[in-house]
């Protein structure tokens, strides 16, 4: 892996080489993406020289901590010693650079000021978002990380779904699928699990609440895993206990509708905005457009929402190797709803279209 961090490395100095000197990273996404591991804190510097990783302590895998690329020169900060990024500044400005690209959408104000008390000649720009636009498209050994963290979560959610549901509250079935992820080997859960039930199914974010499963309730679940640093997503929606009344099917059926023609349209040169649109329109064109959730998907990775953003107003197009979800839902105040959602990532019509990650099964399941 040393030469994949290596590459992505040379790739972000090429997209900052304009500045005339090295780039800064703070953003403990980016950190990752570039130095392999780090603990809390780390700040990235990369040199037209030598690429330094500045710790605020000794990186400890029982801390959690993944292990930095061996090829980067690691310093390690005494406990009582300066913020790493300021730390980062005056290096630089002793390496005699003129200038600094930092990540001003990360640093605070504050940082800011101090870099610039510390190293008052090293001239700062902003990187903008070079090191996330870097991250959209995965390599394969990324991906391998999404599909590993798929496979968790559709285990862990399979065997939910086994389990009596009945009388049981939200809270509990969220927390049961958290501690199942970390059972088959998931780092963590990927964002905060959602769970609801009869009148809160079908809400985006839904946060669990004490309120028990009932008979001929809809239960939609959102979860997912978190392997390796990389994070993916799934949401069903089932009924309990009894056959679905006419409204379920329906409604099921519609949003079903809707996220398979979101999903057939995830192809290499696509613009994100018609991704939307295609399931947009199908629910839109039944009456529940005013409803809808202001996105139908977004990027996974290293963060659960990156780009790129499948939304009306977003511009760009697709590429190959980028995982997306796509997760539209209907909810029907007071009655409850129905939320689909899949990770995939998006492949050439050659390579089989889209290749689906998250793979439990989409039928509408009487539990």
């Amino acid at each position: 892996m040393a030469e994949v961090y290596a590459g992505r490395r040379d790739r972000l100095r090429e997209r900052c080489a304009g500045n005339g000197g090295g780039a800064l990273i703070s953003r403990p996404a980016n950190v990752r993406y570039l130095a392999g591991g780090a603990p809390p804190g780390a700040v990235l510097l990369l040199a037209p020289d030598e690429d330094v990783l500045l710790c605020p302590r000794t990186p400890d895998a029982d801390a959690g901590d993944r292990r930095p690329d061996d090829a980067l020169r690691l310093t390690v900060l005494p406990e009582d010693g300066p913020d790493p990024a300021v730390a980062a500044a005056e290096l630089a400005s002793r390496a005699k650079a003129e200038a600094l690209a930092v990540e001003e959408h990360h640093l605070t104000v504050a940082r800011h000021r101090a870099m610039r008390a510390t190293a008052p000649r090293l001239h700062l720009v902003d990187t903008g978002l070079a090191a996330e636009q870097q991250r959209i498209v995965k390599d394969e050994e990324e991906i391998a990380c999404l599909r590993i963290a798929a496979e968790i979560t559709d285990q862990a959610l399979g065997e939910l779904l086994e389990s009596i549901l009945v009388g049981r509250t939200e809270r509990h079935l969220g927390l049961e699928l958290e501690r199942r992820l970390v059972d088959h080997g998931a780092d963590g859960p990927a964002f905060a699990t959602s769970v609801a039930t009869g009148p809160h199914s079908g809400r985006r974010g839904h946060r669990p609440t004490d309120r028990r499963v009932e008979e001929g309730d809809f239960l939609t679940v959102c979860v997912g895993a978190d392997y390796r640093g990389y994070r993916c997503e799934i949401g069903r929606t089932f009924v309990i206990g009894t056959t679905p009344a006419d409204w379920q099917i329906e409604l099921y059926d519609l949003v079903f509708s809707a996220q398979r023609a979101a999903r057939e349209s995830l192809l290499p040169g696509m613009a994100c905005c018609d991704v939307d649109q295609a399931a947009r329109r199908i629910l839109d064109g039944a009456g529940h457009g005013a409803g809808l959730a202001p996105l139908t998907g977004h990027g996974v990775g290293l963060e659960i929402d990156e780009d790129p953003q499948l939304t009306p107003a977003a511009m760009g197009k697709l590429d190959a190797c980028v995982p997306v979800t796509v997760e539209p839902g209907v909810h029907l105040p007071g009655r409850g709803g129905v939320r689909i959602d899949d990770t995939l990532v998006v492949r050439q019509e050659a390579d089989g279209g889209p290749e689906l990650l998250t793979i439990t099964t989409k039928e509408l399941l009487a539990l």
